[in-house]
Parts: C-alpha cells; sequence; structure tokens
C-alpha cells in the first residue's frame, strides 16, 4: 500500500507538470513568445532544453477525408503511372501530354502540372499506397483507415502523438472519420474551418476553470506563478490587470489566439482561392490555413479535413472548371507546406514544422480512372488508395495501382516488390500502418501497439530500418 500511494503521488505530480506545461505553452503562444523563452519562465531548462537534439518523439499530422466521390479529384495530381504514360483517350486523366516522371522516387511516381510538391526530393515526395475498398458515396470511408478491429487510424495517430501534448491534441471538422483506439484523447469536434478558431475561444475560457480549480492547490499555486512569470518575460505589462483575474485573462488569450488564427484575404489568396473559386475549395484553404497556424502555434498535433464531398460525374465534359478545381487544390497543398516550412520547429533544433508534419489523403471512391465518361464510381477490383507524405520515412511513389489494361496490382509490404496476389483489401492495414509509423517518427514498436498484420519493412526508408 505505501508503494501504491507514492507511485499514484509520483502520477499526479507528473500529470500536474504536464498540465502546467501544456497550459504554459499556449499562454506563450498567445503571448508571442518563442517556445523556450516558455520553458524557461516555467523552470523546465529554457532553451536547452528546447532545442534538446532528440527532437519530439512524434511528428504532427494532417489526414483529409475526402467523401462522397470527391477523392477522385486528388488522383489528378498523382496518377497512376500506366494510365497517364499509357493514355487512352478514355482514361481519367486531363493532361497525358504533359505529364512527367519524379527524378528519385524509390518506385515510379507521375505528376500532373498542377501536382503539389513538385519542388521536393524525390526521397522526400508522396507515397502512393494501394489499399482499402470502394465505399461509394459515403463521407467517413474506413477502408484504408484500420490498424486493426479495435484501432482505428486517426485515432491511433492520436493516441502516439499524446507523447508530444498540445492544448487540444486532435480536432476533426465537420463529420471527417476519426474513430477509436486505445489510449487515444478524446477529439473535440468542430462544424467548419471557422469554427476551429472559435473553439480555442472555448479552451481559453476552459483555462479559467482550470485556475481557479482550489481542489490541486499546488497546481493552482504553480501555474499561476507560472502565468506571472510568462507575463513577465513577454515584457507586455498591458497584459498585467488580465493576468490577475484568471476568468478575464483566459477570455483575452482566446480573443488574442483567434485573431492569429483566422484565415485572411492574403492567406486565401496565398492558397489560391479568388473570385472564382468554388466553395469547396475555400473550405478545403480555409481548414489547412487554420491548420498551419495551430501548429506553428503549438496548439494542436491533428487535424482531419474533410474535403469535396461532391460527386463530379461530369468532370471531364468542363475541363475548364476540372483543371481550375485542381490547380486551387495543389496550390493550397503547396502553401500549406511552405508556411509550414517558414517556422523552425521550436520541438526539434534545425528542422522546420514542415519537416515534422505527415500529410495523408483519403477518400470512399477514387472513381474509375479508366472511364472519364460520366466517370464511374466503380473501381478495378474495387480497388482503393491512399497518398501520404510521410517526411522521408517511406519509400515514395507509387506501391500497387490500377494497370491501363484494368488488371490491379497489389504490393508486398515485407519487400515492397508489386503483388499480383494481394488484393487491394489486402494492401489495406499495411497502408494504414505506414502512416502511423511517419506519425510516430518511424517507432515501430509505438504502431505494433495498435497493428498486428503484415511486417512493413518493404516500405520504410532504409534509413530508418
Amino acid at each position: 500500500m505505501f508503494f501504491n500511494k507514492h507511485k499514484e503521488t509520483d502520477q499526479e505530480r507528473a500529470l500536474s507538470r504536464r498540465n502546467l506545461l501544456k497550459w504554459g505553452l499556449f499562454t506563450g503562444a498567445a503571448l508571442g513568445l518563442p517556445t523556450w523563452k516558455v520553458y524557461e519562465a516555467l523552470g523546465f531548462g529554457g532553451r536547452a532544453f528546447a532545442d534538446d537534439p532528440a527532437c519530439a518523439p512524434t511528428n504532427r499530422s494532417v489526414h483529409v477525408i475526402a467523401g462522397t466521390g470527391g477523392f477522385s479529384y486528388f488522383q489528378l495530381l498523382w496518377p497512376h503511372v500506366q494510365i497517364a504514360e499509357r493514355f487512352q483517350d478514355d482514361f481519367a486523366f486531363h493532361a497525358p501530354s504533359e505529364a512527367r516522371r519524379v527524378e528519385g522516387t524509390h518506385k515510379p511516381l507521375v505528376v500532373a502540372p498542377e501536382t503539389p510538391f513538385q519542388s521536393y526530393s524525390g526521397a522526400r515526395n508522396v507515397t502512393c499506397l494501394l489499399g482499402g475498398s470502394n465505399e461509394t458515396h459515403t463521407r467517413a470511408p474506413r477502408s484504408n483507415g484500420r490498424l486493426s478491429m479495435q484501432n482505428d487510424l486517426f485515432a491511433a495517430c492520436a493516441a502516439i502523438q499524446s507523447a508530444s501534448p498540445t492544448l487540444v491534441p486532435s480536432i476533426a471538422i465537420g463529420d471527417a472519420t476519426y474513430g477509436t483506439a486505445t489510449g487515444a484523447p478524446r477529439v473535440a469536434r468542430v462544424g467548419s474551418a471557422d469554427d476551429v478558431v472559435a473553439l480555442f475561444n472555448a479552451a481559453a475560457s476552459r483555462t479559467g476553470a482550470a485556475l481557479s480549480n482550489r481542489q490541486d492547490a499546488e497546481l493552482f499555486t504553480s501555474t499561476y506563478s507560472a502565468f506571472l512569470a510568462l507575463r513577465s518575460a513577454a515584457g507586455t505589462p498591458t497584459h498585467r490587470s488580465p493576468f490577475l483575474a484568471g476568468a478575464s485573462a483566459a477570455r483575452l488569450l482566446g480573443q488574442n489566439l483567434a485573431d492569429r488564427l483566422r484565415p485572411t484575404a492574403a492567406d486565401l489568396e496565398r492558397y489560391g482561392i479568388d473570385a472564382g473559386a468554388r466553395d469547396v475549395n475555400e473550405e478545403i484553404a480555409k481548414s489547412l490555413i487554420v491548420t498551419a497556424k495551430a501548429f506553428t502555434m503549438g496548439l494542436t498535433s491533428m487535424v482531419v479535413i474533410p474535403a469535396f464531398n461532391d460527386d463530379p460525374h461530369g468532370a471531364f465534359t468542363d475541363m475548364r472548371a476540372l483543371t481550375g478545381t485542381i490547380s486551387r487544390l495543389g496550390r493550397s497543398l503547396d502553401a500549406f507546406m511552405e508556411d509550414l516550412a517558414l517556422v523552425d520547429d521550436p520541438n526539434c533544433a534545425g528542422s522546420t514544422i514542415a519537416d515534422n508534419t505527415v500529410l495523408s489523403i483519403h477518400g470512399d471512391t477514387p472513381k474509375n480512372p479508366l472511364n472519364r465518361a460520366n466517370w464511374p464510381d466503380n473501381t478495378p477490383g474495387n480497388s482503393n488508395w491512399a497518398y501520404v507524405l510521410g517526411g522521408g520515412l517511406l519509400k515514395t511513389g507509387w506501391f500497387g495501382g490500377v494497370q491501363a489494361d484494368g488488371d490491379v496490382m497489389g504490393w508486398n509490404p515485407i519487400d515492397g516488390s508489386d503483388a499480383a496476389d494481394m488484393t487491394s483489401e489486402d494492401c489495406a492495414g499495411p497502408a494504414a500502418a505506414a502512416i502511423a509509423y511517419c506519425v510516430a517518427k518511424g517507432d515501430m514498436r509505438r504502431v505494433n501497439d495498435f497493428y498486428r498484420g503484415t511486417d512493413i519493412r518493404g516500405i520504410v526508408a532504409s534509413e530508418t530500418v
């Protein structure tokens, strides 16, 4: 009993320190303090602590979920290799004469003029993973987002990211899929990108309750004193009165954060949104803008974003509108990573936030790449796939895919080779595990807390094995 009591006390003390650090980083973000100065003010070691060369043990992640057929737009950015290179007039690809291979990828990768990340090296480019099954006309696809019967990919990623705590660990916009997993934090679900801004106002309001919770006097005292230290470190005397009134301070900080998170007209322009943009393009752009700002302020580790949720059967009857949609989509994805690349990662010296962010893209049905006429929902072999920008942790290019003759080629997770005997459904679990591996920064032991499938060493970049 004596041992257990002390163990419980140690756990409570560790929790108090984590809460103090979490709220302190939140407050520092509102005051515009660099992360190292927050650590210094809280007594966690200052710049040396913040610049620990070991880096945070996990990556941030954004997961795009395109439903109701809208996932099909993405295959125009990263077409199946044979669809682009052995093009026939009825294939569903818009720019066969302008398609080109990316140099230096582990497997072939073909891009269109509108494809993002074209400045990236082959080794850090996109990985395209055949996996999952066609789930036509759902807004919440799950076939390539499952690690096991009990653990969904996005919730598992959030559980992995708990090793690098943030104010709001995971956010899902609209009805974007999140799922469940052992140890996953409760997701903060909001209706739109605008509501993400409001979410942090609400989170700030809850700070007042935390500061006034006198049931934990030790935490209250240390938190209150630390916030005063942050005020001093910020050198902003205008914050003195608000800090002396806990709930008022929380609301003020929330307003400050809201102003800094809200997309501006200049932001939207950089993300490709102009007067001719469709509403669905604008909503994707706004979601990415807010996510980028939240990441740079250290407010969250994950955002799950819905995309399109339209059904573009007639897309190829209006090529101007189609290329406008995917051009703006590509520009938004590029601008998102460009924004993250401008900010040094306070949790990993010598790198930017872009270096430590994973992007994955999923959907219900990518539609049939062999037939542009009324772009049918069915896919060869009932196949599906996902795309991931894995920060150099995965081999790049197409693993599996649809062939020009309509056959579907699977892939072997153990050695990465083509595998005709592997169906798209067979490849779903390994594809999800590969994405979780990127979020876990190559810690396969942590991935295996949720995944018990085939070894995925065949897709892992050799330098991370």
